[in-house]
Parts: C-alpha cells; structure tokens; sequence
C-alpha cells in the first residue's frame, strides 16, 4: 500500500469523528442559543409580571382616587344643596319680610285689628270698576291688579259686575256701624255689620260687589247671575266668599268676598270648606305665596 491509499484510509476513518465534533459544537451553540432564548423570555414573563403587578396597582390607586373624588363630588353637591336650601330659607324671609302678615289673619267678631292699623299701600279703583262710579273706593295697591283682572273678565263674559265697597279705616267703619245701629237697631246691626277693629275691610283686601241693574243694592245679590259668576270665578283671581250660609260670624253675605291669594283660594275651594273653617296655622302656610300669580 502506498501513502497515498493510507492517506485516503485515514481521511475517511476521520469524517465521523469531524462530523460527530461538529454536531457536538452545533448542538453546544443550539444549547447556548435556546438557553440565551429561554433566560430573555423568562425575562420577558419577569418584566411582564412585574409590569402587570405595577399596572394592577396603579388600577387600585386610580380607583380609589376616583372613588375619593366622586365621595368629595358628592359632598360638595350636598354643601350646595345646603347653600341652596340656606338661600331659598334666606330669599322666603326676605320675601315674607314685605308681606304684611296680618292679609291672612281671621278678623270676625273674635280677632280685634288695632285701631292704628293701616294698609302699606292703598290705591284708588278705575271708576268703571266700581258704583256708584263718583264713590272714591280705595284697595291694597297690590291686590288691585287680582281685582281688575277678575272684573275685566267678568265684563267679557257679559257678567254685571261691580265693587260697591272696599277699604274702609277703623274710624269708617266705626261711623258705619253706629249708622247701622242707628237705623237698623244695635241687635241686627250686629248680625251683619262687624265693630271698628273687626272689619275685613280695614285691611284694604276685601270688596262688597254688587250690579248697575240693582243700582248699588246687596239685598238679593245672591239671586244675580252675578253670584253664580263669582262662586265659579273668583277663587282664579284669589277671592273667596268670608261667609257663606251657616257661618258662625255674621248672615251670609254673599256679596263680601275677600282676597287671600291664589293658591289659598284654590285649596279652599277643593276642600270645599271657608276660610273661617281652616286652622290660622295651616292658614299662615300660604302668606309667604299671598301675591304670587
């Protein structure tokens, strides 16, 4: 054998111990590389897991930070529903403050109103609203626009209809009622004529009505279509009839209406009792409302 064929021999004989180092190395760098992959995905998951717990508790203060805001959003929603209510308490005194709070006190017999007083403000009513029309007749400034309104509204309905008396002072009536007595004898006055300081018109919200055809007369008034008008009009302009059949204070009158505000009027009338017939308390309710339209 020569040394060529040797050489050969022994080239061959070395193949598998090269390809067996080869594979060796190959799967050493195999190893190395999946483990390089295994140790950046385990770190991956790590940072994962770390960020995900991180988020979780940023998730935990954003919502109690959200829940500490709405708990302070509703406080000051409560504050000022308090301010609110506090300003509505303020602006009803301020408003209750302008009214006078004898308007929706009972005056009958029973309940005296001082001689001294008098109404804040009185104003003369249009003649066409009244008869006769040369008769000066004066009401509270501020019921006259109720008044009007009830009396123009009578006049479109073609209802005769006019205000034959209305505010009259302590002295006045005083002067009135010794006429009647007078004329009429102290007793029987009495029935339907109140003393000085008992009077409804003394304090400017109340109105005798009565009709041109009857040229001024009360008697029989409850007889007129004019009556019928005023039981089923009124109350819309705040009036009320002060005493009705079976009064406790005086003979029905049905031309004497008083002015107690509307939403007074209206409760009355779905009650269907008087104003003298309702406790003064449940009354005082509705001052605060008294000229409201």
């Amino acid at each position: 054998m020569n040394d060529l064929s040797f050489s050969k021999q022994k080239g061959v004989a070395a193949i598998p111990m090269i390809l067996g180092i080869v594979a060796v190395v190959g799967l050493g760098i195999l190893f190395f590389q999946l483990n390089s992959v295994q140790n950046a995905f385990s770190g991956a998951v790590e940072k994962y897991n770390d960020a995900n717990t991180k988020l979780s508790l940023k998730e935990e203060e954003a919502r109690a930070l959200s829940e500490a805001l709405y708990s302070e959003q509703q406080k000051n929603a409560e504050l000022e529903d308090e301010l609110d209510d506090v300003e509505d308490e303020l602006d009803d005194l301020e408003k209750l403050s302008k009214i006078d709070s004898e308007l929706l006190q009972k005056y009958s017999k029973v309940y005296f109103l001082n001689e001294h007083y008098t109404p804040a403000s009185v104003i003369e009513i249009d003649k066409d609203l009244r008869y006769p029309e040369d008769k000066e007749l004066s009401i509270n400034k501020r019921v006259a626009p109720f008044l009007e309104g009830l009396l123009r509204k009578a006049k479109e309905d073609k209802v005769d209809l006019r205000v034959a008396s209305a505010y009259r002072s302590f002295d006045e009536q005083s002067t009135l009622k010794s006429g009647y007595s007078v004329t009429y004898g102290a007793g029987s006055a009495n029935a339907f004529s109140a003393d000085q300081g008992y009077s409804e018109h003394q304090l400017g919200t109340t109105v005798d009505f009565t009709t041109v055809a009857t040229k001024g007369a009360l008697d029989g008034f409850n007889s007129t279509a004019s009556y019928t008008w005023l039981l089923a009009n009124a109350y819309k302009y705040g009036f009320v009839l002060s005493y009705p059949e079976g009064n406790a204070y005086y003979v029905f009158e049905p031309w004497h209406w008083r002015f107690v505000g509307k939403d007074l009027a209206e409760d009355l009338r779905k009650k269907k009792i008087g104003f003298y017939d309702m406790d003064q308390r449940d009354i005082d309710k509705y001052l605060i409302k008294f000229f409201d339209k």
